[in-house]
């Protein structure tokens, strides 16, 4: 029996098409000539819901096309190349990004193993003694992901820790926010509350997994900071010549709820997910889902079943741990379809497992009696 698969994938959030919203906000931006590299009206009127959005009505605020870029445009704009960033080791600029901060900033990353995927003063500290001076790289920078790669979602209290920690010995705090949406909605606060109020510096703002075609956006809360960052987003080629189809995007996103929306629906399904998975004996959750993504331990024989039956990626081989994903476009019945191709296929009785660990089939057909 071969289940039908859900319509849209669990492998990341990625996957999901742009919202109809942005679509039209695109087409609409489509009509006659604009000046290019952002001074167009779609440009400035996104600028401003931004700055709206953080309450940080003088910060800069450069879109940029995806992640990547926008990190990068980041971080090369408030470093040396003797200086330093501490991130989590699973951070994404550390694990997924092919070394483009150290590439474009010429600065280290010190990553730093993390518990749960989230840094804490107390791990920060040791790394800020200054006795060997020139001899080591300065940090000047501590990153954070929000939300992060192993699906936490940093407090307000934890945030401003960081940032007071952070400030207290010259450095900055720069979040990654590619699911900052995602921690809004999570924790019942506005962006405002979550970075500006919060002493974040500086950070993206992910608009690709939460509806966009394309587009991200660097938001430096500080002006100061933000002296060297037009140059930055030039060289790493992030500059877009047609930024109005960028900015159009953002402003359909920003000019309601339609980006909290699109977040809050997005963590309902993965909670939605997490509580179906519950179900399906070989599924073992691995902690209940703070925002979109929900980390499961499943046989590893049934791993490349349920990849070529709804592909995903594996997230540590090791541990038999894969990550699944929601977004703006999961549907209840896509959660039912693939919780249901879950269980039909992580059950040994349905399937022969020539290369299958007996141990592994043995304690799967036991959690399935």
């Amino acid at each position: 029996m071969r289940l039908p698969a859900p319509v849209h994938s669990f492998a990341s959030d990625n996957v999901a098409g742009a919202h109809p919203a942005v679509l039209e906000a695109i087409a609409a931006a489509n009509t006659g000539t604009a000046a290019p590299y952002g001074a167009d009206p779609w440009t400035a009127r996104a600028v401003g819901r931004v700055r709206e959005l953080f309450g940080a009505p003088a910060a800069e605020v450069l879109f940029t096309y995806g992640g990547t870029g926008a990190n990068v445009v980041a971080l090369q704009s408030v470093l040396e190349p003797y200086e330093a960033v501490i991130c989590p080791a699973t951070a994404h600029i550390n694990t997924d990004e092919c070394a483009a901060t150290e590439r474009f900033t010429g600065a280290k990353l010190l990553d730093v193993v993390t518990a749960d995927g989230k840094l804490t003063p107390d791990l920060i500290a040791p790394l800020l003694d200054p006795a060997r001076g020139e001899h080591n790289v300065r940090p000047a920078v501590v990153a954070i992901s929000q939300v992060t790669e192993l699906g936490t979602v940093y407090t307000l209290d934890e945030i401003a820790a960081l940032a007071e920690l952070a400030h207290a010995h010259g450095l900055v705090l720069f979040v990654d926010g590619a699911r900052l949406s995602n921690a809004a909605a999570r924790l019942g606060c506005s962006p405002a509350q979550l970075a500006t109020h919060a002493g974040v510096d500086l950070l993206t703002l992910g608009g690709t997994k939460n509806g966009l075609l394309y587009g991200d956006a660097v938001v430096l809360l500080r002006p100061d900071l933000a002296r060297r960052a037009r140059y930055a987003r030039k060289q790493a080629g992030q500059l877009a010549s047609k930024m109005r189809f960028i900015a159009a995007q953002f402003d359909a996103l920003l000019a309601g709820d339609l980006w909290l929306n699109n977040a809050r629906h997005a963590n309902t399904m993965a909670a939605k997910l997490a509580a179906a998975l519950g179900h399906v004996p070989a599924a073992d959750v691995l902690h209940a889902p703070q925002a979109n993504s929900v980390f499961v331990r499943v046989p590893s024989w049934s791993i490349a079943p349920l990849q070529d039956w709804s592909f995903f990626w594996t997230w540590d081989s090791s541990a038999s741990t894969v990550r699944w994903m929601t977004s703006f476009a999961t549907t209840d019945d896509d959660v039912s379809r693939f919780a249901a191709g879950v269980e039909h296929l992580t059950d040994p009785a349905a399937h022969s497992h020539p290369k299958a660990d007996a141990g592994e089939v043995a304690g799967a057909q036991k959690a399935h009696s």
